[in-house]
């Protein structure tokens, strides 16, 4: 289920107050090759195991957020460095 509109419209970055994005499929493709490889960890080091569906990739192109279940979790440790 995709982000609405509206809702991407309101969301920010946590830490740069950035506005954010839907990310294009192929970077969700990119990421998704580096987490079946064992190679993607989050900011808060942790390595990521699910497939990403979906993201929010802040304005800079620097970090994704990931959403899960339609649902974006911005929160900076859970956050991508790309």
């Amino acid at each position: 289920m995709p982000i609405s509109e509206e809702l991407l419209e309101i969301l920010v970055c946590p830490e740069t107050r950035q506005s954010v994005a839907a990310a294009g499929n192929d970077l969700i493709a990119r990421l998704n090759a580096a987490i079946e490889s064992g190679d993607l960890r989050n900011r808060g080091g942790d390595s990521i195991s699910d497939a990403l569906q979906e993201g929010l990739v802040r304005e800079d192109g620097k970090i994704l957020y990931p959403v899960e279940d339609g649902i974006p979790v911005m929160l900076i440790e859970e956050s991508i460095e790309l």
